[in-house]
């Protein structure tokens, strides 16, 4: 006999499927959540981070992030795995994240491939809900918006480097 709780579907618990903007929705809130996290707590005590770029982490500072960046890892592969299910495999497969270079061609797949249609070895095809679709759309935007800046903005400020540098070189010469 099933209870209304079995039916009901719980996104942190590695059953269940993810559809891709649930995939996505998910990682953004993941992602959220976590720069808040680190944030408030930056704020509320900046004690814990040192102020001078030579001194070292203090011994619960190191254990603070690294528990965070532990929850980080098991919800990404939660998520994954979810994610996984909706394409009818098994989530063993989710440790292909750990092969370099494979691991970025692994994670295109999840992001690109359609679920299965209808159920399969791991339920019934899971509803996306709005917020998890405006997520996953902000996602699917500021992540190659991010990427394209880290590459763009520092490019950018060699260019105007190097031309000061040449405008400079060329009032030299035309003063001599």
């Amino acid at each position: 006999m099933n209870s209304p709780r079995q039916n009901q579907d719980s996104p942190l618990s590695a059953n269940g499927r993810f559809g891709r903007l649930s995939y996505l929705g998910w990682n953004m809130l993941l992602g959220l959540i976590t720069v808040l996290i680190v944030t408030i707590i930056a704020l509320i005590a900046p004690s814990i981070l040192p102020t001078n770029p030579s001194e070292k982490l203090s011994i619960a500072t190191i254990v603070f992030f690294v528990i965070i960046y532990a929850f980080m890892i098991y919800f990404s592969f939660i998520f994954t795995i979810r994610r996984l299910h909706d394409r009818d495999h098994s989530g063993w497969l989710s440790l292909v994240i750990f092969i370099p270079i494979i691991n970025f061609f692994f994670i295109l797949y999840l992001i690109f491939a359609p679920g299965t249609q209808g159920s399969n070895n791991f339920g019934a095809p899971r509803i996306t809900k709005t917020w998890e679709k405006i997520l996953g759309w902000m996602y699917v935007l500021i992540f190659p918006l991010g990427i394209l800046a880290a590459i763009s903005i520092p490019a950018y400020q060699d260019y105007v480097k190097r031309a000061q540098q040449m405008q400079l070189e060329q009032n030299i010469n035309h003063s001599e």
